[in-house]
Parts: C-alpha cells; structure tokens; sequence
C-alpha cells in the first residue's frame, strides 16, 4: 500500500475515535455528579447520584441508558423502578445540586462582608450558608435533602467570612473585635 492510503486510513481512524470520544467524554461529563430529584415513590427530594461510567459507554452505541449508583433513600427503597431517571434525562444540568447551588448564589452578596458572588469555584474556598440565628455553615454540614428549605431560610456567606464566623466560634477568648474607626488617618498617611 502507499503512503498516501496508510494516510488517509489513520485520518479516518483518528476522526472516528475523536467522535467517539467525544460521545463518551461528554456523556460522563454530563452525568457525574449529585443531583436533587423528587422520588416518585415518595414525592420528597431524595439526592441520587447516575453511574456515568455506565452513561459513557452505552453512548458509545447511541442514547447514553442510565441507571443510580446512589441513592439517599437506599438501601431501604433499593429495589425501586427508579423513574427518578426520567427528570435526569429530560434536565441532566438543571436537577445537578452544583448547577442548583451556582444559580442560587449568582448576583448575591455576602451578608456579612457584602462580598458579590460571581462564578463560584466549588474546588476551592467553597460560599457557605448563614441561619437565621447567625450561624454558619459549610456544605458539608448540610442535608442535601434538605436542599430547597435550606435555600429558602439561610442567607449566603462568603468562604472568607465563614472561615472567620468558624474561628470565632470555635476561639471567642483568641478573638478581639475592634470598631473601625474611619476618621483617623492611616499610620502610612503620616
């Protein structure tokens, strides 16, 4: 054979597997995650998380089929029909509890330091939550669950401020609160 064939061949070979790749990357992409969902069963939100794995090479054939690899009402409700999976397909990005959480804080402020929320780096130095009594809190401490009355009644904080809240809960004898005091002038001013 020539060189232009052995060519031709391995362009072809490599645009088919960029499009198959493609298809699987992105079906991955787009089902990982932990996502909030109503149970059918029980009509109450229940945190369910697809296995992507699963979603990324049945894509590879054509309609990703997706099936829980968590759910937050296992291992009671294990055996379900899971029908949640219809409300992932027909919005895989809208029912994903980052998307719900990043469209939650847009355009907010931090209600201790008036700090404003743009895109939310959720890797690090993740916003928090305030409750009506003044507590923070991190995600962790959370109940996803509990997602939609916990948007309702806690206000958004900064990662910076939550961190101090944090150490002022934990140390009030290391913490020393200052009033600012604007009308003196700065000691580099002198």
């Amino acid at each position: 054979m020539s060189t232009v064939l052995y060519t031709i061949i391995i362009v072809v070979a490599l645009g088919v597997l960029y499009l198959v790749m493609r298809l699987v990357i992105g079906a991955y992409l787009t089902y990982r995650g932990k996502r909030l969902v109503t149970c059918p069963e029980t009509n109450q939100p229940a945190v369910v998380e697809v296995n992507a794995l699963q979603a990324a090479r049945t894509a590879m054939v054509g309609k990703p089929q997706l099936e829980l690899d968590a759910c937050s009402r296992w291992p009671e409700r294990a055996h379900c029909g899971q029908e949640c999976l219809r409300q992932i397909e027909a919005a895989p990005e809208a029912c994903l509890i980052q998307t719900m959480l990043s469209n939650w804080y847009a355009g907010k402020s931090c209600v201790l330091c008036g700090h404003v929320f743009e895109k939310i780096h959720w890797a690090e130095h993740k916003p928090a939550l305030r409750d009506q009594q003044g507590r923070t809190y991190s995600w962790q401490d959370i109940h996803l669950e509990q997602l939609p009355q916990v948007l309702q009644t806690h206000a958004p904080v900064c990662w910076n401020c939550h961190i101090a809240e944090s150490f002022r809960r934990q140390y009030p004898d290391l913490v020393v609160d200052r009033p600012w005091r604007d009308n003196l002038p700065r000691q580099d001013e002198n």
